[in-house]
């Protein structure tokens, strides 16, 4: 069983973490973070499928791949994307600064960076908050500073932690994460760090990474967009002293693999909860379909089509939106079996409209958190998708994030 802890990005053994003001965002607000395990711990990480991938990600796929990682540097303010070759030795250039302030190798550092394309870094400034943020790096005190200073239009900091057993041994788990527009599956639009000091080696950590993004942060969308620097890593180092979990059949594997689950469900409800100009939380889910892959099919069509999140946004129960999404989602299914409810009224029954009770929908559609089910009644396959309204606001703030 899971329990709540605080301590943030830090409550796990041996990990520290500072988050400094490095000069990068025009506001003076914190903007650089550093967070360290005092011993190399393994790694897993998924990264942004964009093909347009930035800089820090090429440097952090490679840092991965050889299975052990001590610190992850995170900017906010720039995104370090579009730059070319300069960007990339800059890229390179934060991994070295903070390795050799740290006394560990370079490939022991994941870069993450965030904030608008096309723009070099401030490297005097990075240089300069690098230095700062190792110089803070603590185990109690800095987990905030460090969940802040990778913001960018995040009205709140996201974080969370947890304790959980392994064979009788108390575990921690905790992450931080960033997000609130340009969010959408494979990956969501986002930055996140977890820690834990659990016992695993990286190729298992990373299958346990991969089921847990598959139904959390690959599960949420704000807006339709998938970021060029999206990034999910997860640092274990072990000093919780349990049973290594070596193997998928480990007995410990899927209790590790539920907290990591956890945790990613969390900090992906935040993210949308986040959503830029958002009034609305909406967990949609498609039941009743021939399969999965069917299933998660319509649930994308209807989290990001615009014409529903923008219904929910004026609370119109507008229901024929979200059963054209369905339709045009390429989901097999039968018109005449479908049904359709919003909270626990039921709107759409066996492909047609229903009488309802018009104020118990009214007073639904008025709450900030909504749930829709759509049943194709014909097999077991299951998806359920966090998404949020768009609002005026959401123009706004995207249209004038670049000045």
């Amino acid at each position: 069983m899971l329990k709540k802890i605080t301590g943030g990005i830090t409550a796990p053994q041996g990990f520290k973490a500072a988050g400094v003001k490095a000069g990068l965002k025009k506001s003076g607000k914190l903007d650089l973070a550093i967070i360290y395990s005092t011993v190399p711990a393994s790694v897993a990480a998924v990264f942004t499928t964009n093909t347009m991938a930035a800089a820090p990600v090429i440097v952090s796929r490679q840092a991965v791949k050889e299975g052990t990682v001590s610190a992850v540097v995170i900017n906010s303010g720039c995104a370090n994307a579009c730059t070319g070759p300069q960007g990339l030795m800059d890229a390179q250039a934060m991994a070295h600064m903070t390795a050799q302030l740290l006394k560990i190798e370079d490939q022991e550092v994941i870069v993450s960076s965030t904030g608008i394309i096309g723009v070099n870094l401030q490297m005097d400034k990075i240089t300069s908050g690098i230095k700062s943020a190792v110089a803070q790096l603590a185990e109690r005190g800095q987990d905030n500073n460090a969940t802040t200073a990778i913001m960018t239009t995040d009205t709140f900091p996201k974080s969370c932690a947890y304790e959980f057993e392994l064979g009788g041994v108390p575990v921690r788990i905790a992450g931080i994460a960033k997000g609130s527009g340009m969010i959408h599956p494979n990956m969501a639009t986002m930055l996140c760090c977890i820690t834990t000091d659990a016992a695993i080696t990286s190729p298992i950590l990373k299958q346990a990474l991969t089921a847990a993004v598959n139904v959390s942060f690959n599960m949420i969308s704000v807006d339709g967009d998938s970021s060029t620097n999206d990034m999910t890593s997860v640092l274990a180092n072990g000093l919780a002293g349990n049973t290594l979990i070596d193997s998928i059949d480990c007995k410990d594997y899927a209790a590790l693999t539920a907290a990591l689950t956890e945790v990613c469900i969390y900090l992906a409800q935040q993210v949308v909860r986040d959503g830029e100009g958002a009034t609305k939380f909406l967990e949609i889910t498609v039941q009743g379909a021939e399969s999965d892959a069917d299933a998660k099919k319509a649930v994308l069509a209807i989290a990001k089509s615009p014409l529903v999140k923008t219904a929910f946004f004026g609370q119109d129960a507008n229901w024929g939106r979200i059963l054209c999404a369905v339709g045009y989602s390429e989901a097999t299914l039968d018109p005449d079996k479908i049904s359709l409810n919003i909270g626990d009224v039921t709107i759409v029954k066996q492909g047609m409209g229903v009488s309802f009770d018009e104020q118990a929908l009214k007073d639904i559609m008025e709450e900030q958190d909504i749930i829709v089910t759509v049943d194709f009644g014909l097999g077991e396959g299951h998806a359920t998708m966090w998404t949020c309204d768009f609002s005026y606001e959401y123009v706004k703030i995207n249209g004038e994030y670049h000045t």
